[in-house]
């Protein structure tokens, strides 16, 4: 593509990665105080000098003195040319880099931050001038010092409060893009968040990206009501709570995730600062990624029933390919009724943390679900349990923790070492960084019309006939359109930010990011008609494809085994 890059655009993308996400997938970096550390990657050395400054998104190293940006520790340790080194610093961060002469314009968030920063202060301005929301707080055990630190505010129960109050600083474009407003399909613009709670939703770097708004009384609406995604705001890769928990925390050596605001910041007041909270979302691949970034054992903390277990499963098929050597995950299951906030209440900070500590190991935890219902004293149990373990172990890295899971096995089923090192397909559900070798990632006019119904509306994948659904199932192996669509149709409770969370790293996801800023210009049951008819037509031609490859080979390869494929495929559509 011709033309410069603009600068504004490479200062943005400076701005909007960072630095020690970009230097940690290259570097191993160990938590030092505020900053990270490792050995220096542009010199031999045996003592760690090169530091990593998360606060001012710059690096250093004290024994040879090389210094950057996350743009220029590309084009030194990849050893790129400067505009090689922007286009792979903007797939980390999702987007297009733009050219001058053309019509791309550089993405300028430094206006969403700005916003987002203006109405965190109305918030916190709106919460000292409402006696209900104080008393809320009140009675809720919360002081106004942990108030003051997590920035929580208060939205009026008005329409236009927090709309008039930006408009003449902020464009309407500006607060819409940043999530603050919101239009209904009539055009009229108003306040997203009314008559509720606010809580500041921040990056490792401080800045506010977003909001969760809880409500006061729990029959006034949904609980919670978070920020849309928005160019600064992916919910499947951020965590409430992580930028206060830094600031409180020289030295983290574990990391308590629970579900809810409240809990993180009750737990908090109790003296228990080393807690997050997911945004509404599964804990994802990405989630657990950030968080081992900042200590080596994190703890998932569920609700006990059924929904906390089957929450918990997801978490383990999500954290098991971060597994690397040292690091840890747990499950702490809370007694029946009982959240953080309400059990660190009842039983104090010492009984919690005693609970924390004594939370089940996931590996003990995985074999237990898989062995449920299993006469493990039998050998068809014994078999049916190595099948079902195998595909996870394989998604363990290499090292101890496998190791010892293969051991764990071998104990249980009885099966060799060899037996278990030499079968280990893997796992479907497991995230997916790279491109299968042989699948197809790039998408037709149609499939990028069909992703753009099924993300505005996930539930649409509902719709698929069986027919349809069982040949988007055999194909997802080869083609990623299909892998996404199989993917939502058997996690039919997935969002836009878990699908975006999944496929993160993948060749797609730029893909998808574009597709999720395009309007989609019509009403959900006009698209679900769309859609239903599209996926039809994509497998018809799906299938015709398939047959005029078969016919190929056919010519090429006029074998008895090429014939009885052709004629297998014929009866079968």
């Amino acid at each position: 593509m011709a033309g410069r890059i603009p600068q504004s655009f490479i200062n943005d993308l400076i701005d909007r990665v960072d630095i020690v996400d970009v230097i940690d997938t290259r570097v191993t970096l160990k938590k030092a105080g505020k900053n990270y550390q490792a050995r220096c990657p542009f010199h031999d050395e045996k003592t760690p000098s090169f530091s990593v400054s998360p606060d001012k998104q710059f690096y250093h190293c004290f024994g040879c003195g090389v210094s950057g940006t996350a743009l220029t520790f590309l084009m030194e340790f990849e050893r790129l040319e400067f505009v090689d080194a922007v286009e792979a610093l903007a797939r980390i961060a999702g987007v297009e880099v733009p050219r001058e002469g053309t019509r791309q314009q550089a993405p300028d968030h430094r206006k969403l931050f700005a916003a987002l920063s203006a109405a965190d202060g109305c918030f916190r301005r709106s919460l000292k001038n409402s006696a209900e929301a104080v008393d809320y707080l009140k009675k809720r055990g919360l002081t106004g010092m942990i108030a003051r630190d997590f920035g929580i505010g208060f939205a009026p129960d008005e329409w236009q409060t927090l709309g008039d109050a930006l408009k003449a600083e902020h464009s309407r474009e500006d607060l819409l893009k940043a999530g603050l407003l919101t239009e209904n399909d009539n055009g009229r613009v108003y306040d997203r968040f009314r008559g509720r709670i606010m809580f500041p939703i921040r990056d490792t770097r401080g800045r506010v990206i977003g909001f969760g708004g809880r409500v006061m009384s729990n029959d006034a609406g949904p609980k919670y009501l978070n920020s849309p995604e928005t160019p600064v705001f992916h919910k499947g890769r951020e965590l409430y709570g992580l930028f206060e928990a830094r600031k409180a925390l020289r030295r983290i050596d574990k990391l308590l995730v629970v579900e809810g605001y409240m809990d993180v910041v009750a737990l908090a007041q109790a003296g228990i600062a080393n807690c997050v909270a997911s945004l509404g979302t599964a804990t994802t691949a990405d989630h657990f990624h950030k968080l081992y970034r900042y200590c080596e054992e994190v703890v998932c903390c569920f609700d006990g029933d059924s929904a906390g277990r089957q929450a918990a499963w997801r978490a383990l098929e999500n954290a098991l390919p971060t597994l690397t050597q040292g690091r840890q995950l747990k499950f702490m299951f809370l007694p029946d009724g009982e959240d953080p906030d309400s059990l660190v209440r009842k039983e104090g900070k010492e009984r919690f943390l005693a609970r924390i500590d004594a939370a089940s190991p996931s590996i003990e935890y995985l074999f237990t679900r898989l062995a449920e219902g299993l006469d493990l004293d039998q050998l068809d149990g014994q078999a049916r349990l190595a099948s079902l373990a195998m595909p996870y172990l394989s998604q363990v890295p290499d090292g101890i923790l496998r190791q010892l899971m293969n051991r764990r096995l071998q104990t249980l089923t009885g099966l060799s070492s060899e037996d278990v090192a030499g079968q280990a397909p893997t796992v479907t559900t497991a995230q997916p960084k790279a491109a299968k070798p042989s699948q197809n990632t790039r998408l037709s006019v149609l499939q990028r019309k069909l992703l753009r119904y099924l993300l505005a509306s996930p539930a649409l994948a509902g719709r698929m006939s069986e027919e349809v659904r069982a040949t988007v199932a055999e194909l997802a192996v080869q083609d990623t359109f299909c892998d996404i669509v199989n993917y939502i149709a058997i996690n039919p409770e997935v969002d836009q930010s878990d699908v975006l969370g999944r496929w993160t790293g993948h060749a797609i996801q730029a893909e998808l990011l574009k597709l999720l800023e395009t309007p989609l210009g019509m009403d959900i049951e006009a698209a679900a008609v769309e859609f239903e008819e599209g996926m039809v037509r994509f497998v018809e031609i799906a299938r015709r494809q398939e047959r005029r490859a078969l016919l190929a080979r056919l010519q090429s390869d006029p074998s008895t085994e090429n014939l009885r494929e052709l004629m297998a495929k014929t009866r079968k559509n």
